[in-house]
């Protein structure tokens, strides 16, 4: 990779207070690291005085600056003028980044408020990178070197990504990737496994490969499944991925970066086979994951929610009795909702879930995680399994979405 050293600054108090979600660290880390660059440091900052410091912390250790946010029209967005101000540098204004505000505002019939103007001012030395997307344009104060201290490239950039995102695609990722020309190109290579925790995964392959030297090994654990990452030449990762392969067995979803739900819709369609869901405890996640899935409409055909025992008796057949006799969360129910969502959709295939997420409603012989599972597969026995996971809601409907995914996924594979 390039020795180039990257940090992302953002500024904004909403990001420090919860109201506004950072979304630039990770679009940035995966626009960079196919230049050759990764970001080095990242650090969040509120509105004020603390930018200044921010800024001077990094200039000293870092060659390419990257800041988001401030560049608006109210006092608060002061990162302009900070910036001016540390490089001793006076503002100035673009008499063309104003006629650009003006013509925007004009063709969406907003007035020109009079602080608007400060958005068509910059250090003096700044390239004004133009905004097709707002009013506030984004700088690029390229490196200087002094007889004390130097300064890197610093590129400020507007807050909202819809802004961001096309204004760093023209203009800063090009100027970085000639930056960056001539280093060495690494690849990230993910391999998605499912049923296996990261310490039984470091165990089978992980320490062999943290002894190279030209590798760089890591894990990112989710429930119920574990991105195993490996970083390096591509000669070397071509060397040591089939032993990767060969140890994580079935086990692996993906070797490109691949949700579990995206490579069960596309096996899906593979096979020419469609699916329905009949859900209790994870309450329409199944249908939810599956739908966000580009092309989904082609395999999936239908969900049922149902949540209450009327529900499972009135949507798919559950007989009232079963219910009574064995509880919702039991074999027979989950095999009853499972048969009666292909029967009702005439599907290829039927997922069904039912359990106890908790925190109550748990009783010794069925406690607070329970959950009972099934695939119903058009002309076979339905498969039925129990599972225990306790944990806080949202983690156990994850868990148990996961869980049934790949037993669907194990059986495409396998026809």
């Amino acid at each position: 990779m390039s020795t180039l050293r990257v940090e992302l600054l953002n500024t904004g108090s909403e990001l420090l207070l919860g109201n506004v979600q950072d979304a630039h660290l990770s679009w940035f880390g995966k626009e960079l690291f196919p230049l050759g660059l990764r970001i080095g440091r990242q650090g969040t900052v509120p509105d004020g005085s603390p930018i200044r410091d921010a800024l001077l912390e990094a200039f000293p250790r870092t060659d390419i600056l990257i800041v988001t946010g401030g560049l608006g029209p109210t006092t608060d967005d002061i990162t302009r003028e900070t910036v001016a101000q540390i490089l001793s540098r006076r503002m100035v204004h673009h008499p063309e980044t104003m006629e650009r505000i003006k013509e925007r505002l004009s063709r969406r019939g907003i007035p020109l408020q009079d602080r608007m103007d400060r958005q068509a001012m910059a250090p003096e030395g700044a390239i004004v990178i133009p905004n097709e997307n707002g009013t506030a344009p984004g700088l690029h104060i390229p490196a200087t070197e002094g007889i004390s201290w130097a300064t890197p490239h610093i590129f400020l950039l507007p807050g909202p990504p819809r802004e961001l995102q096309p204004m760093a695609r023209a203009y800063l990722l090009p100027f970085l990737k000639d930056l960056a020309a001539g280093g060495d190109q690494h690849e990230c290579r993910i391999y998605k496994v499912v049923g296996m925790g990261e310490s039984m995964l470091e165990a089978k392959i992980g320490m062999e490969l943290t002894k190279r030297g030209d590798l760089e090994v890591g894990y990112c654990a989710r429930p119920n499944e574990v991105d195993f990452r490996l970083i390096g030449p591509k000669e070397i990762l071509d060397e040591v991925e089939p032993s990767v392969l060969a140890a994580v067995g079935d086990h692996l979803v993906s070797d490109e970066n691949e949700s579990m739900e995206e490579i069960v819709v596309h096996l899906l369609g593979q096979k020419g086979a469609t699916l329905a869901t009949a859900e209790s405890c994870t309450g329409g996640l199944l249908a939810n994951r599956l739908t966000n899935v580009p092309g989904a409409s082609a395999v999936f055909l239908e969900g049922f929610v149902t949540y209450s025992n009327a529900s499972k008796t009135d949507l798919l057949g559950v007989p009232p009795d079963l219910i009574a006799t064995h509880g919702a969360v039991s074999e027979e129910v989950v095999r009853a909702m499972a048969e009666g969502a292909l029967r009702k959709s005439g599907a290829t295939f039927a997922l069904a879930t039912t359990g106890i997420a908790g925190p109550d409603g748990g009783i010794p012989e069925k406690p607070v995680g329970t959950v009972w599972l099934a695939l119903a597969r058009d002309g076979c026995e339905t498969e039925v399994w129990k599972e225990t996971r306790p944990s806080d809601r949202l983690t156990f409907k994850q868990v148990v979405t996961q869980s049934a995914l790949d037993r669907l996924r194990r059986t495409l594979v396998s026809m």
